[in-house]
Order: C-alpha cells, then sequence, then structure tokens
C-alpha cells in the first residue's frame, strides 16, 4: 500500500455491517486507522456517533464484546473538530460530507482499500460518474480496491467485468487475482452459509449424482424491513416488506441462488430453488437445505450417517480457519450468535434421508433419439434416489458474516503490500 508507517482500512456507511466490521477490526488491530465515511452529520454532536458505535442491541456494549466483563471504555481521544477518535487503540477519522463515492475524500486520507457497506452501489458495470454513485466511483476517488459487502447486482443479460469478482473465503477465494481484480464482492450472509453447506457434498458425492436440490432460508429481520405498518412507496412492488417484523412471519426473495452460481459455477447446472421466510429475531439465522442425490451400484448408500460424517470430515480437516462447524447438540438461533468465524453450523441431529424408488418411462424423456427408443422393449424402468434435509445455522451479522468479510479484507490488503 502507498503508506510505509500503516495500513488505513476505509469503511463507507456506518449501518448494521459498517458498525460491526469497525468492531471486527477495532478488535483485530490489523489496520492501524480506519477512515468511515458516514457522508451527513449524526445527531447533534460528536458524542451522538460515539454513543451509536459503542452500543448494540444485539451484541451489548463495545468493550465488553472486545475485553468481557472487565472491559473498561476502549473509546478515547476524540477530537470533534477533526472527527477523529481511538478506539481499542485504533485511530479512527470520520467522514461527514459526501456520500457519491467518487466525492469521498479516500486520496486525501491514503486510503487504498475500502469496504462499502452501504448495499447501495453494487452494479459493477455503472461507470464511476452515474447520476445516483457508483462502487467504480470509489476508484476515481483514490482507491485501488473495493470490497462489496454484498452480492453484486448485474442488470439482465449484463456479463461480470473482468476486473470483478464474487467470492466466499474457505470456497473460492483464490478466485481472486490480485493483479485483474480491483472490484470485490464478499456475497451475502445467506449465500456464505449455504456454499459452505453444498460444496462438501459435491465434493463427496459429484455433481452427476445431484439430481435437484433447494434451500429455505429462516431469516432474522434486516434494515429493509419496518418496525410497524407503513404506507408503501412509490413503485414498490413487495407489500409484505412494509409490515411490522415485530409481529409477522414474512415471505420475501433471496439472491442466493444466483449468487452460488458465482462461487461454485457448477450448480449453474442444476435446478436449484431458493426461498427466504423472514422471523422477527435481531440476528441467528437458519438454512434448510433440501437435496436429490441418485443412488449408485458399488457405492455406500446416502444416509444420515454418512452425510453427517462428510460435514465432519470437512469440519476437521477446517479446524484452522473454523469456516463450517459441526455439531450434535440441540440448539436454538440465539445459540449461534457470536459464534467465532461460523459460516455454518451443521445442527447434525436434524440432518433427515428418506430414499425411494421412482419409475421413469423413457419414452416421455426430452432428447432421447426415437431410433434409440425403438431399439427399447422396456421403456420404463426405476431408480434409487435419496432426499436428504440438513440444517446450517448462520450468525447473519456479526459472527458469520463479518468476520469473513474482516478475513477476506485482511487476504486482499496483504495482497497489496
Amino acid at each position: 500500500m502507498s503508506t510505509d508507517a500503516s495500513k488505513i482500512l476505509g469503511i463507507n456507511g456506518l449501518g448494521r455491517i459498517g458498525k460491526l466490521t469497525l468492531w471486527h477490526h477495532a478488535g483485530r488491530k490489523f489496520f492501524d486507522e480506519i477512515v468511515i465515511n458516514v457522508g451527513r452529520e449524526v445527531g447533534t454532536c460528536m458524542d451522538d456517533l460515539i454513543h451509536y458505535i459503542e452500543r448494540d442491541s444485539t451484541y451489548g456494549r463495545l468493550e465488553a464484546f472486545l475485553h468481557g466483563f472487565r472491559g473498561e471504555s476502549v473509546i478515547t481521544d476524540v477530537d470533534p473538530g477533526s472527527g477523529t477518535l481511538m478506539v481499542n487503540g485504533v485511530k479512527i477519522k470520520i467522514l461527514f460530507t459526501d456520500r457519491n463515492p467518487k466525492d469521498i475524500a479516500w486520496a486525501d486520507n491514503h486510503v487504498e482499500l475500502v469496504v462499502d457497506t452501504t448495499g447501495q452501489f453494487l452494479d459493477p458495470n455503472l461507470e464511476s460518474d452515474a447520476p445516483k454513485g457508483s462502487i467504480r466511483g470509489h476508484l476515481e476517488a483514490g482507491a485501488r480496491k473495493v470490497i462489496a459487502s454484498a452480492p453484486f447486482k448485474l442488470k439482465q443479460g449484463a456479463m461480470m467485468p473482468d476486473d470483478a469478482v464474487t467470492t466466499v473465503m474457505g470456497i473460492n477465494d483464490k478466485d481472486y487475482d490480485p493483479v485483474r481484480h480491483c472490484l470485490i464482492s464478499n456475497a451475502s450472509c445467506t449465500t456464505t452459509c449455504l456454499s459452505h453447506m453444498v460444496k462438501p457434498l459435491l465434493d463427496a458425492f459429484g455433481l452427476d449424482r445431484v439430481l435437484s436440490a433447494s434451500m429455505a432460508t429462516v431469516h432474522a429481520a434486516t434494515g429493509s424491513q419496518e418496525v410497524l405498518d407503513r404506507l408503501p412507496k412509490t413503485g414498490k412492488t413487495d407489500l409484505r416488506k412494509n409490515r411490522s417484523i415485530m409481529n409477522n412471519i414474512i415471505l420475501t426473495t433471496t439472491g442466493a441462488a444466483k449468487a452460488l452460481q458465482q462461487v461454485i459455477p457448477e450448480m449453474a447446472s442444476i435446478g436449484f430453488i431458493a426461498e427466504s421466510v423472514r422471523i422477527p429475531t435481531a440476528s441467528g439465522s437458519l438454512i434448510i437445505l433440501v437435496i436429490n442425490l441418485q443412488e449408485e451400484l458399488g457405492k455406500p448408500p446416502v444416509r444420515r450417517d454418512l452425510i453427517n460424517q462428510i460435514y465432519k470430515d470437512r469440519a476437521q480437516k477446517q479446524s484452522d480457519d473454523g469456516y463450517l462447524i459441526f455439531t450434535d447438540k440441540q440448539n436454538v438461533s440465539s445459540d449461534i450468535i457470536g459464534t467465532p468465524r461460523a459460516a455454518a453450523v451443521i445442527e447434525g441431529h436434524e440432518t433427515h434421508t428418506r430414499t425411494a424408488s421412482i419409475s421413469i418411462n423413457l419414452g416421455h424423456m426430452q432428447g432421447i433419439d426415437k431410433d434409440i427408443l425403438e431399439n427399447i422393449k422396456d421403456r420404463v424402468g426405476s431408480i434409487q434416489v435419496t432426499q436428504a434435509v440438513i440444517y446450517g445455522w448462520y450468525d447473519n451479522e456479526m459472527a458469520s458474516y463479518v468476520n469473513m468479510l474482516g478475513d477476506r479484507t485482511v487476504t486482499i490488503a496483504e495482497s497489496m503490500e
């Protein structure tokens, strides 16, 4: 990076992911300085910003998060005039003026690596001077690398540009090319968990044995939902997100299926369906993965113990990074909150399988040549298919997503040195 004496990280946005990213790096101390762009005045004074930074309704107080019950205040040396403070010994500078990425003073503050946590700038094909802003604007403002804390959103028919990539740590993080890529999506919390649930099964059984797959995420509330019922904005088509998340189970959508193909490309050949249900909790979510596998002669039958062993072996193999955890314990969602670095916590106690014989009439199948069918006397056959249901927990905010975003950020920073 350009400065010899320090490592500087830029964070755009101070919402849920932005604040928790600050907490993560204040504890990790890989970066000596963090420059945070808020883009507007906060409350009535600097104390109001500090009040927001040091407290969290889900994870408690910052000092306890970092140092346990003996923790004392970790915010010191506050200078409202310069917008600077120290958090756990890490210098923090706040920028209050600009919201468009191209106008943010990254260059003036020697920031070359930015994590954009706003969720607003996700089209990597938009030029830096797009009227409503673009992720490429950060590059114009002085950054060399930008990490988006959400999946890229490509317009219909658009291709991923050569300088952009989507990665999930422990799955395809090596797809990042430090020479070529300057825009990196860290995918989503759901895609992160899902990829760590799917990849071990693909590696164990092979793509050819997967007949179909689907998932549903039972997901904690997010900032896009309303506390109380509210009149929809002009043009809004999803009326359910305007209903109170405090009082309802709400059906919604997820882009996890599309994003999964970006980190595990072979999934494009499987008819994968992804659904989402929002529930009234602050954090702690669950993926229910259903996968149909063809039984094969000479191979062990697909049963609960086999699937659980696949996850146990993968978790043991990845014990150094801790991204996958297998447990036989009976958990509830609050047990998952704060689980260090776990992309997915497999609840082995609830893994289920059911095997059935399925009849197939070759005469009804598409793509089989009629001449071939005429030479087949018995066109009806049967195959053994096992449906497996696997449950994977994830802390959709700090423990799973933000901690892995932190790992991605550090590895990219190291590649820039």
